[in-house]
């Protein structure tokens, strides 16, 4: 028996009730589960707590600076894919709604053919961007904890006479007797100088 992927599920925010029949029969027959529908973002962390969508889509005419900060918010706490239908073509508004956590941002182009492909767009940038995210951090984590071994390293240097080589096999003995990472470890042998003084 083949098992059905699941459908994705959309939150759906648009205050105009013809504009979310358009955009809600083009996401169904794209194959999309419509989780809700909010007719204000005023909600919008909550209804995204709620219903745990895979994307969000807001129809407006112009983002207001409510509804920048609620994306602001879900990008933060809730982070996902958003995409913005908007006839507001100002590129100020655009970059502000970039900046905020819109993943895609449509002007005039709520065509119902080309739902699918722009959720598909918005879906990939939002993944590379997560990804850059994460490099980023991963990356920061390192540089950090390299600080932390090089002053632990200089702290063994000069209060045990060891060479670099031998504060580093002490630090790493270190870790490894506590089962702790390299920084930790560093960490503590900082923590202890500073302590003791």
């Amino acid at each position: 028996m083949a098992t059905q992927t699941p459908r994705i599920k959309v939150l759906l925010v648009d205050d105009s009730p013809e504009r979310t029949a358009i955009l809600r029969a083009a996401l169904e027959k794209a194959r999309y589960r419509v989780a809700a529908v909010l007719e204000s973002p005023l909600e919008l962390l909550k209804a995204v707590e709620a219903h745990a969508p895979d994307i969000i889509i807001i129809d407006t005419d112009s983002p207001s600076r409510d509804v920048l900060e609620h994306v602001v918010m879900v990008s933060r706490d809730q982070p996902r894919p958003i995409v913005m239908f908007s006839s507001d073509g100002d590129s100020a508004t655009i970059r502000d709604a970039v900046k905020a956590g819109v993943s895609a941002y449509i002007v005039d182009g709520l065509e119902a053919g080309r739902v699918k492909g722009i959720i598909d767009v918005a879906v990939a940038r939002f993944d590379e961007y997560q990804r850059l995210v994460t490099e980023l951090a991963e990356a920061n984590l390192k540089l950090s904890e390299r600080k932390l071994v090089d002053r632990a390293k200089g702290i063994l240097m000069k209060s045990r006479g060891f060479d670099e080589d031998e504060a580093y096999h002490a630090l790493r003995k270190l870790a490894m007797t506590r089962k702790k990472r390299m920084g930790d470890a560093a960490k503590m042998v900082i923590d202890m100088e500073d302590l003791l003084g």
